[in-house]
């Protein structure tokens, strides 16, 4: 369980610097180019969720990850790292993701300050976060553990 502490503090503490310090060192829009036509580093601020769902409607997001948070915990809980290392990676990093971007709702006005943007094949991708990737990785290794793991470790034990 220690290790999942470790991957949710790591990941928030990431997500929270690099948030710093892109709020101090870019005005708002503001870009560099990294690599030309592909990736930037932007700082922009997004007042709903993915893709700019629910813009506006702080109260919704608020119980929205709450709720989540809440679902996250219950299968927390669950975690053992010894025997589990895909679910609680998985799951803890959901976590993580999730407390990052609340941290900016809470105390950045509702907003959550993104900074990775990217064109792909000439998509604009919607410009997010360290908190966007940890959540999307840790969902997605969340239900690999579910759907391709769990039966082959109730098996084992």
């Amino acid at each position: 369980m220690i290790y999942g502490w470790i991957i949710i503090l790591v990941s928030i503490i990431i997500d929270q610097l690099t948030k710093h310090i892109i709020k101090g060192q870019l005005g708002l829009y503001e870009s560099i180019p990294v690599i030309p036509n592909f990736f930037n580093i932007t700082h922009a601020e997004n007042t709903g969720g993915a893709w700019s769902l629910f813009s506006g409607n702080l109260a919704f997001l608020i119980i929205m990850t709450v709720i989540s948070l809440v679902v996250f915990g219950y299968f927390f809980k669950k975690a053992d790292f010894k025997t589990m290392k895909v679910y609680t990676i998985g799951i803890s990093l959901a976590i993580g993701g999730t407390i990052g971007n609340f941290i900016d709702r809470l105390f950045n006005g509702g907003k959550v300050i993104d900074f990775l943007d990217f064109i792909i094949l000439g998509y604009d991708f919607p410009i997010f976060n360290v908190a966007d990737i940890c959540l999307c990785v840790g969902i997605a290794l969340f239900l690999f553990d579910l759907c391709f793991l769990e039966d082959r470790r109730n098996k084992m034990y």
